[in-house]
């Protein structure tokens, strides 16, 4: 089995991974549907859900997996394109396919997961974690919350009908070389403790959760490698350098702190990184 895995950067929390012939993807959204989200006083929660099928198309090929960590509109909007475009298969919650469902990804590609699952695929193996999603201000409040069980909803039209419907994680291991995606500053510390990835992908500091990085990297083993994930203003064009929104560079520093055995891998916009075992 291969000892070497090579990530790409696709902006936001999406990835894509290359090892052994197969590819999967980790929250595969690039078309960056301008919502106000990262400016001051701009954000409209009733804008359109667009896909831009173009970049989509420029930036994305083939696929095996495709891994939704939740619900929200920049991380699942492109999915149904990508889906559809790469017969690949979809792993998310029930809420999560079931939106996928009412934007017409085809059903015979949708795999249900819940946390607790690990799955053999050709070449590599996934499991999955129960996770949580950050919260904000003085009340720990939740953007968009909600699920959406049962039968398939309406077709959503807007991104705040996109829910966040539960939230995973997931560890993905080709051979020797293993992969722990934690797309929030919020993790279920008991379920992954224990785990020892080569490669730990996380976001930086939130202020609602105390020690995040210092509990993070204990419970991950302090591993060989950690990137950091959803740092840049995901709202600005793709094919510029990523503009340093939510603490990239901080979240450096603490890791050279805690971990300092820990290589802190740092990429921009569609850049690569070749992982060895």
């Amino acid at each position: 089995m291969t000892s070497e895995v090579t990530v790409r950067w696709l902006g936001t929390n999406a990835w894509e991974l290359t090892g052994g012939g197969a590819t999967v993807l980790v929250d595969p959204y690039v078309s960056r549907t301008y919502t106000g989200a990262t400016k001051p006083g701009q954000f409209d929660p009733d804008t359109k859900i667009t896909v831009d099928e173009t970049a989509v198309d420029e930036h994305i090929g083939a696929a095996d997996s495709i891994l939704v960590t939740h619900g929200h509109f920049d991380h699942i909007a492109d999915v149904p394109y990508v889906a559809e475009k790469t017969g690949a298969t979809v792993l998310g919650t029930e809420t999560h396919l079931n939106l996928l469902r009412a934007m017409d990804t085809p059903e015979d590609q949708l795999s249900l997961v819940e946390g607790g699952e690990l799955y053999q695929f050709d070449g590599y193996t996934v499991e999955v974690f129960r996770a949580s999603h950050g919260v904000s201000g003085k009340h720990k409040t939740l953007l968009f919350p909600g699920t959406l069980p049962g039968e398939k909803p309406k077709r959503p039209k807007r991104i705040k009908d996109l829910v966040e419907g539960g939230s995973l994680a997931y560890l993905v291991t080709f051979g020797e070389v293993s992969l722990f995606f934690n797309g929030t500053p919020a993790f279920h510390e008991r379920e992954v403790a224990g785990i020892r990835p080569t490669v730990l992908f996380m976001q930086g500091n939130n202020p609602n959760y105390p020690d995040y990085e210092e509990r993070m990297l204990a419970a991950t083993g302090f591993p060989p490698y950690v990137v950091p994930t959803h740092w840049d203003d995901y709202e600005e064009p793709l094919t510029d350098p990523a503009v340093d929104l939510f603490g990239a560079a901080a979240l450096g520093e603490r890791v050279a702190e805690v971990s300092p055995d820990s290589q802190y891998v740092l990429l921009d916009h569609l850049e690569s990184f070749t992982f060895g075992a």
